[in-house]
């Protein structure tokens, strides 16, 4: 790894308890993604830095061109191997779900019940390849650059339904004080969440990736993941 004496990381800004905008300092992300690249830098001896540099959607432009190194939580998809290495094992898997006012009449059960009915996430997210393809083919679901904004738009049905991970959508709808929402018990997809290292990145070596490898394998080991969500969680709420 000679040469490489600092990695900049950085991921989606709106993804309570895994990341989100530290309030006592806008160009830093915190929550249980960012403890985790703590935890890494002091293992691999080379200082990571996880800022917040805009939208999930700017993140991956940055990550393509590697102006940044590593994102801290990304899913798999055909499309994102083109510009950057998946780190295994896993970061966490995380849980996709339909979000719909209380009073709504859709009922979702699987995926084809929302043909007809306007949809509303992120832009530039994915719910994995077979649903994303699905999606493009079958649904209308607009994008919108964040979180808050696309709660609001539910909140007043200007959607039918919000189609996020649920632990994210949550934290936020209970920071905006949207506490009647209902959430579809089957969920859209389960997703394995990744760190991962842009193709770009000067860093980017074979030494490099099978330290992260091996780091990662320690820390699943250990579960070392559930406490820092667990403290990411409590962090959040108390803010």
């Amino acid at each position: 790894m000679a040469g490489c004496t600092r990695l900049i990381a950085s991921g989606n800004p709106d993804y309570p308890p895994y990341l989100w905008r530290d309030p006592a300092d806008q160009g830093r992300l915190i929550g249980a993604n960012a403890a985790l690249m703590a935890l890494l830098s002091v293992e691999l001896g080379i200082p990571i830095e996880v800022r917040h540099i805009g939208s999930w959607a700017r993140v991956q432009e940055e990550m393509k061109s590697g102006r940044i190194d590593l994102i801290a939580g990304a899913f798999l998809t055909t499309q994102r191997l083109e510009y950057m290495d998946y780190i295994r094992p896993i970061i966490a898997t995380t849980r996709s779900v339909i979000i719909t006012p209380p009073d709504s009449a859709l009922n979702y059960g699987e995926w084809s019940d929302l043909v007809g009915h306007k949809g509303v996430t992120v832009i530039d997210n994915s719910f994995g390849e077979a649903f994303d393809r699905y999606a493009e083919n079958s649904l209308s679901i607009e994008e919108v650059s964040k979180l808050d904004n696309a709660l609001q738009m539910l909140s007043h049905r200007r959607a039918d339904y919000l189609i996020y991970e649920d632990a994210p959508a949550r934290a936020f709808a209970a920071r905006l004080g949207i506490t009647d929402l209902k959430e579809a018990k089957n969920s859209v997809s389960n997703e394995d969440l990744y760190l991962t290292l842009s193709h770009r990145s000067h860093c980017n070596t074979g030494e490099l990736r099978g330290k992260l490898a091996q780091v990662m394998q320690r820390l699943a080991d250990d579960k070392v993941m559930d406490g820092l969500i667990a403290g990411a969680i409590k962090q959040w709420q108390e803010q």
